[in-house]
C-alpha cells in the first residue's frame, strides 16, 4: 500500500483558550483579581495538533469551527500559522466557538469552559468528524463516554494506530467500559487526574499500573518511564 498522505490525523474540539498567569492565589468570590500575564491561542485538540506539526509531522485535523471571530482566529492560526491541514474540518454558520478560560496559580491550573455541540451535518458522524477520514499512520481520537465512532474501527482495520484521548467526564461515572472504542486504541491518553479517577486510585503511578489491565500500551509507556529514571 502507498505511504499514507498524513502522519497523524486528529479529531476533537477546538477551543479558544484564554490563559491568565501570575495569579498569587485562587480568585475569591466578590473580589477582583489581577493577573500578571495573559495569552490566547487555539486550545483543546489544537494543542496536540500544533505540537505534532511543530515536530515536523504531516498533521491533519477534523474539527468544527464557529463562524465567529474566535473561530476565524483559530482556523487561521492553525492553517496559516502552523501549517495544519484543515480540509476535513468545517465551519458551522451561526455556531459560536467553544471557549476555555484557564487560570494558573500554586503550581496548578483551573479551567472554566463553555460551549455547545455543533449541529449535525450529513457528511459528518458527530462533533465535526468526517465519516471517511483520510489515511494516516496514526490517529488521535477523542473518546466520548457512551458513544462509538465508526471511523475509529475502520481506521484501525486499515492499519492506522489509534491513540485515544479523553476529556473530563461530566457524568462523574469514570467508567472505562463506557469507552467502547478503547478496544481499538494503541494507547490511552488521560491526564493524571483523569487517570486516577478512571482507576479509583490516589496517585498517577498507581493509576498507570491499574490501566495496564485495560490498555497494553500504557504498560509499555510505564516501562519506558521507569527505564528513563535509571
Amino acid at each position: 500500500m502507498d505511504d499514507p498522505p498524513w502522519d497523524v490525523y486528529l479529531t476533537g474540539t477546538v477551543f479558544l483558550d484564554i490563559i491568565f498567569t501570575g495569579l498569587d492565589s485562587a480568585p475569591v468570590r466578590g473580589t477582583e483579581s489581577w493577573a500578571r500575564g495573559m495569552g490566547s491561542s487555539p486550545g483543546g485538540v489544537a494543542n496536540m495538533a500544533t505540537a505534532l506539526a511543530r515536530l515536523g509531522l504531516r498533521t491533519s485535523l477534523a474539527a468544527a469551527f464557529g463562524d465567529d471571530h474566535y473561530g476565524e482566529y483559530c482556523w487561521d492560526a492553525l492553517e496559516q500559522g502552523e501549517g495544519i491541514d484543515l480540509s476535513p474540518s468545517r465551519t458551522v454558520p451561526g455556531w459560536h466557538s467553544p471557549v476555555t478560560v484557564s487560570m494558573a496559580y500554586e503550581g496548578e491550573r483551573t479551567m472554566v469552559s463553555h460551549g455547545h455541540e455543533p449541529p449535525p451535518d450529513a457528511e459528518f458522524v458527530q462533533d465535526g468528524v468526517p465519516a471517511c477520514p483520510p489515511r494516516a499512520r496514526a490517529a488521535v481520537a477523542s473518546l466520548t463516554p457512551g458513544r462509538r465512532a465508526p471511523w475509529i474501527a475502520e481506521a484501525a482495520r486499515r492499519g492506522t494506530r489509534i491513540f485515544g484521548d479523553v476529556g473530563w467526564d461530566e457524568t462523574g461515572a469514570w467508567d472505562l467500559a463506557a469507552l467502547p472504542d478503547l478496544e481499538h486504541c494503541e494507547a490511552f491518553l488521560p491526564n493524571a487526574e483523569e487517570a486516577m479517577r478512571y482507576t479509583d486510585t490516589d496517585c498517577p503511578r498507581a493509576a498507570a499500573r491499574a490501566l495496564t489491565l485495560d490498555v497494553g500500551a500504557v504498560e509499555r509507556a510505564w516501562r519506558h518511564y521507569e527505564l528513563g529514571k535509571r
